[in-house]
């Protein structure tokens, strides 16, 4: 019987790894917590630009709504890959209005993602800046699979 495991990556692949998949993946899964602790996960779709996913939702939606009544302390989880490629960032949350939002940045979500929330009412935009940020494949990465803290990257 063979080992079809992966040899563990190192931590400077592993960051590679998480970058490539946030400038080429598309939809992650966000969680929200509103005031009575009820979490709210749900997928949405995602831009990597300037450090931070840049995500549009309905104003109206829980997950805004979670996010507008932490206030300054807003914070989302953010989940990406499979249970076989894990990526889970804990990120810092920002709502913007359509106008808040650099046009540039606007613009490369609307060349991404297909559609453009600016022609549309009522939807505002998300950054969420990474301040924790894990990644990991099988039981053999889970010792070094913080790759970020405090915002910081702790590899190359």
């Amino acid at each position: 019987m063979t080992d079809t495991h992966p040899a563990p990556r190192t931590a400077e692949q592993r960051r590679r790894d998480v970058l490539k998949r946030l400038e080429e993946d598309v939809d992650a899964w966000v969680s929200t917590v509103n005031p009575d602790a009820t979490p709210c996960l749900v997928p949405l779709s995602f831009l990597w630009s300037e450090g931070s996913l840049l995500i549009s939702t309905r104003a109206s939606r829980p997950t805004v709504r979670n996010l507008r009544a932490a206030g300054r302390e807003a914070r989302a989880r953010v989940a990406l890959g499979h249970t076989r490629d894990v990526v889970l960032i804990d990120a810092r949350a920002e709502i913007l209005d359509p106008g808040e939002l650099p046009g540039r940045e606007a613009d490369a979500f609307a060349a991404k993602l297909g559609w453009d929330p600016r022609e549309e009412s009522g939807w505002v935009y998300l950054r969420l800046r990474p301040e924790r940020l894990l990644a990991w494949r099988e039981e053999s990465e889970l010792a070094g699979r913080e790759l970020m803290r405090d915002g910081r990257w702790l590899t190359r």
